[in-house]
């Protein structure tokens, strides 16, 4: 299965294209900003260098988030838009999965050992999600301050991946470590675990987790008489 897997949810732009799990060409760039901008280019550069075409593709993966709200319309929106011209189904993934499962290949892990993915909402909290040894989730993604993870998570060994893992170990004291794995998503490990999943008839949705911080004020904003 040939699949091309793209990550903007965070502070990097990944691609990568796998085919049966092997990683025929991968590129990332990390990045604050300016998302929308380098994917492209980096998706028609890595299908050059793997000289395939959209045509043979199997599926498209993306990444819906938890993340920057930016960053994950940028590459939902690129991941529809190729799929529907190439006529290819899309397949969408927790950002907090990917990461997950590349913790639990990468650091070993006994079966009374959690893995936590804490991300960095860069609004002063943490977006964080609980998976087992596994790297199969436990319960959904949240949004909560750092000094309020000890009460959330019940006791036991953690292993901690994610931008904001510093900061979680740090507020979970000696029950949590860190993991060896990258603390940005890898578009091969989203590849990786998109060839297992069946595409939705709805195709992929959104995880924002907290609510946007722009609304629409009452009245639509319109002045009343």
């Amino acid at each position: 299965m040939l699949i091309l897997a793209l990550d903007t949810t965070m502070a990097a732009c990944s691609v990568a294209l796998v085919r049966d799990g092997t990683v025929l060409a991968a590129d990332r760039e990390t990045m604050d900003q300016g998302q929308a901008e380098a994917l492209m280019p980096m998706i028609e550069d890595v299908m050059a260098r793997a000289q395939q075409t959209y045509a043979g593709l199997d599926r498209i993966a993306v990444t819906v988030g938890p993340g920057s709200f930016t960053g994950v319309r940028v590459g939902l929106a690129a991941a529809r838009g190729l799929g529907l011209a190439a006529e290819k189904p899309v397949v969408g993934l927790l950002t907090t999965e990917v990461l997950a499962a590349a913790a639990a290949q990468r650091d070993r892990l006994d079966a009374g050992t959690r893995v936590l993915v804490a991300i960095d909402t860069k609004r002063g909290d943490i977006y964080a999600q609980a998976f087992d040894h596994l790297g199969h989730e436990t319960g959904a993604p949240v949004a909560l301050a750092a000094d309020a993870l000890a009460a959330w998570l019940d006791g036991g060994d953690v292993l901690v991946v994610g931008d904001a893992s510093a900061t979680a170990v740090a507020a979970l004291g000696a029950r949590a470590r860190l993991s060896t794995a990258d603390s940005l998503p890898d578009a091969s490990v989203l590849a990786r675990l998109a060839a297992e999943r069946a595409p939705s008839s709805d195709g992929p949705l959104p995880v924002y987790v907290r609510a946007p911080d722009a609304v629409v004020p009452a009245h639509g904003g319109r002045l009343r008489a």
